[in-house]
């Protein structure tokens, strides 16, 4: 395959244009580090995935694009990039491609069978209630936010309606009492034969797994799977129990036939719009695998810079 080269000033420019982006995205968590204040919707983000605004900041063009000039420049001691023609640089999609071989072939074949199974959208963020169900008081999850309903209603919800929740990551923080309620059981193990692409939180997932791929996934495809995070972020918890009005959020009130119908409308928005991306993340595998069996085959004459 041939590779696409961009200029220095090309590739300089979409990596400033990309820093700016990124700076935009993560100001408020940055500011709150510095003040100590939390914010229970936005800081999801950076705190159930753990990763650094530095590494959404770091911008890369994906596999098989040579950046020109790059290898002279501190892009050429980035990790998992190889130096070509003396000066320019390129993702060594090889070395990480066998370095993390096992981590890759679990995301496709997620991404590929959460995109084929049907989606479903009759949880109505019901797994925000199960995770509150029956605690003691004091003992919620998110302790700086208020119940919108008092313990008894929030449970009645709960005890009302139908729960189906796909995604064990949600699933295992569900209260003992909650558990048994679910239709099903998800584990770590079936999760690739579970998730569908209706499910909120694995709608945000595409963030954790675009992230996890490095550079292997073009900056544009991270940013628009974080910004895709962040807005789903903010339904699950209009839906949830808490009380998210001190942040200017209005509820979705799914314990409504109001607020299902309008919860179910937007879950299939963002269905849509995470398929879209998961389709965008799996071609940058696919084009990651094509150059990679290229570079397998180029000139021991190219230096790898693996640091």
């Amino acid at each position: 395959m041939n590779d696409t080269r961009l200029t220095a000033p090309e590739w300089s420019g979409a990596e400033a244009a990309h820093h700016e982006r990124a700076d935009a995205l993560t100001a408020g968590w940055r500011s709150r580090r510095q003040t100590g204040e939390t914010h229970a919707v936005d800081d999801f983000l950076f705190t159930y995935y753990p990763y650094k605004p530095s590494m959404l900041r770091r911008w890369h063009p994906g596999a098989a694009v040579v950046l020109e000039g790059a290898a002279t420049h501190e892009r050429g001691q980035y990790r998992w990039y190889r130096t070509v023609s003396d000066v320019d640089s390129i993702v060594d999609a090889a070395a990480l491609i066998d370095a993390r071989a096992s981590m890759l072939g679990f995301v496709e074949r997620l991404l590929s069978r959460t995109s084929a199974q049907p989606a479903q959208f009759g949880c109505f963020g019901l797994h925000e209630w199960a995770m509150v169900y029956k605690v003691a008081a004091g003992a919620v999850r998110h302790e700086a936010l208020p119940l919108r309903l008092s313990a008894d209603e929030t449970d009645r919800v709960v005890e009302t309606n139908h729960i189906a929740c796909t995604h064990f990551d949600a699933f295992r923080f569900f209260t003992p009492d909650a558990r048994p309620l679910n239709t099903l059981s998800p584990t770590r193990d079936t999760q690739e034969f579970t998730e569908q692409a209706g499910c909120l939180h694995a709608g945000m997932d595409v963030y954790k797994w675009a992230i996890k791929l490095g550079p292997l996934v073009p900056g544009e495809v991270l940013l628009d799977s974080f910004e895709l995070a962040r807005d789903i972020r903010q339904l699950d918890m209009q839906a949830s129990p808490y009380d998210v009005s001190s942040y200017g959020l209005a509820p979705v009130r799914i314990e409504t036939r109001e607020g299902k119908s309008e919860y179910a409308t937007r879950q299939r928005a963002f269905a849509e719009r995470s398929n879209a991306l998961r389709s965008r993340v799996l071609d940058a595998i696919r084009l990651a695998r094509d150059a990679a069996a290229g570079q397998q085959a180029m000139s021991p004459r190219a230096t790898a810079l693996a640091t």
